[in-house]
Formats: structure tokens, C-alpha cells, sequence
């Protein structure tokens, strides 16, 4: 299958097929760093669950969500997207060391993947019952298995392999299609700082996008979905006030009448469904897939 890929989409789709799933004498060995030590971890699941299309609700402990999580600063007025223009944009440190990793299809398909199998997932991963693991994997499982919206074609990927196979799905089953990232142009950044549109953001014509975000799992998975609506892909270059420039992608939701009332973009940028464009860039660890023709 062609999938139209450039030197570095291979690179990078290599690295992803090589980050395994180690087997040992019988036991799983899955890198879980970031859901051992995340003292944020309400925080980031909640805007990582909420981040597109359909939410699930957790309690508020505060009333400022602006205040909890310095990463809901992604989101932004379309009017904003123009040259000169500055924005407080937050761009996580990124650290492999730290990342989960995609394992292949082999691997994911030896490990249950559903809410029904939930006590027996937690003790394979010793994460005690109730704790901040066990909610984000509750819920990470939950958002996957809930319907998609009306126009929505969505799926979660635990494998390179499959989450390929879907996308082709999707656009076709000989269509040719290429991924879109945000990157770093250089090595060290601030994560919370000011951003400066430095050139003309370029828009990105694409027919169909299909954007894979990622989930709070012991290991790599990706929500991705695509919906039959008016969405508008940009490239955009900024540059830092502390250091450091980015050449992020982000996508402009026009018609936001199907989504949630209460999802966090809405909270974030004070409108309603359907009052006006939502805007965001994409963190460094999503994909964004778009056909090629």
C-alpha cells in the first residue's frame, strides 16, 4: 500500500514500529512513566479526553479550568490566526524517554481493550482500583467505546498497523495519504510562553482530515476522528518570546453546532456550539492524516 510518505513521516513511522512491548519470562514490561508520577492527572485527562467531538465529564474541583491545566492553552479564536499576531501557547517538552510507546498489532491484540475486561487490565498493570491510573484508563476505554458524533468517523489505535488500516478505510482503499505534525524547529523550548505568528499561515487544502490525538494509557493510543464538516488545516510559524520556534499545525472547527455544550474549548474560549469558529494547535505528539492526490 502507498501511503505517500516523506523521508521523515518513514522515520518516524519506523520509530513508532520499533518501540515495543517487551516480553519477559512470561511478564509484560509496558514504559508507563507518564501515568506513574503525573500529579496533574485529572487535569490532563480532562483536556486530553475533551480536547475534540464528544467529552466525558469529570467532577470540577475548581472553577477556572484555565487555571488547573497551562496545556488547555491550545485553543483559539480564529480571528487570531493572522501575521504579528501573539499568543499564550502552551507546547510540551518532548522526552521519548517518557512517551509511551505504540506496541505492534501482534502485541495489542494479546491485551484486552474494553471496559468489560477493566479489573483484569488493572491488574495486569498493578494499578490499584480507584487511583488516578485506574480513572484515566476507565475513561480513556469509555471515550473509545462512545458513539461517534452525527458526520463522525472515529477509532482508537493501539497499533501502527491498525490505526493505517483505518485511515485507508477512510479515505479510501487505494488512496495514497501523508501525516502532519507539529515540530520543533528548535532543540529547547519553554513550554507556557507567548508566540508570535512570525509568516503568513498557510492553509492546507485537504477534502478529508482525520486527526489522531492521544489518550492516558499505559501504553501509545490514539483517538482518531474525522468529520464531515467545515474544517480548515493551517501551518503556522512561531516564534517564542523565551526561545525557541515552532512550526505547528492547527486546525479551525467552523461549524461547531454538533459538538457538546460542555466541552472544554467552549469553557476555554467563553462561546457556545455554533456561536463562532474553534481553533487549536496540535500538540507534538499528534498525527493529523490528510489524502494525497
Amino acid at each position: 500500500m502507498d501511503f505517500g510518505f516523506n523521508s521523515s513521516i518513514f522515520i518516524l513511522c519506523s520509530l513508532l514500529l520499533f518501540q515495543r512491548l517487551q516480553i519477559t519470562e512470561g511478564h509484560l514490561k509496558i514504559h508507563t512513566t507518564n501515568m506513574k508520577n503525573d500529579d496533574h492527572m485529572e487535569n490532563h485527562l480532562r483536556f486530553r479526553i475533551n480536547q475534540e467531538g464528544n467529552s466525558i465529564q469529570i467532577p470540577d474541583k475548581v472553577s477556572s479550568l484555565s487555571q488547573m491545566d497551562p496545556a488547555l492553552n491550545l485553543f483559539f479564536y480564529y480571528n487570531d490566526l493572522k501575521l504579528g499576531n501573539k499568543m499564550l501557547i502552551y507546547f510540551p517538552e518532548k522526552d521519548p524517554l517518557t512517551s509511551p510507546h505504540l506496541l505492534t498489532k501482534q502485541e495489542s491484540d494479546s491485551i484486552p481493550f474494553t471496559s468489560s475486561q477493566l479489573p483484569y487490565i488493572l491488574q495486569l498493570f498493578s494499578f490499584p482500583h480507584g487511583s488516578k491510573q485506574a480513572l484515566a484508563m476507565e475513561t480513556t476505554l469509555n471515550h473509545c467505546e462512545f458513539p461517534p458524533i452525527k458526520g463522525e468517523s472515529k477509532f482508537c489505535a493501539t497499533s501502527l498497523e491498525f490505526m493505517l488500516d483505518s485511515i485507508s478505510n477512510i479515505f479510501g482503499l487505494n488512496s495514497r495519504f501523508k501525516v502532519l505534525t507539529t515540530n520543533y524547529v528548535t532543540e529547547s523550548i519553554s513550554p507556557l510562553q507567548n508566540y508570535t505568528i512570525y509568516e503568513p499561515p498557510i492553509e492546507i487544502s485537504a477534502k478529508k482530515i482525520v486527526a489522531c490525538h492521544t489518550l492516558p494509557y499505559p501504553y501509545a493510543v490514539f483517538y482518531c476522528h474525522g468529520q464531515v464538516s467545515d474544517n480548515m488545516l493551517y501551518k503556522v510559524m512561531l516564534d517564542g518570546d523565551d526561545g525557541g520556534r515552532v512550526e505547528a499545525t492547527a486546525m479551525c472547527h467552523m461549524d461547531t453546532s454538533q459538538w457538546d455544550p460542555d466541552h472544554v474549548a467552549f469553557r476555554v474560549l467563553k462561546t457556545t456550539p455554533g456561536a463562532s469558529p474553534v481553533c487549536h494547535f496540535f500538540p507534538a505528539d499528534n498525527l493529523v492524516w490528510i489524502p494525497v492526490s
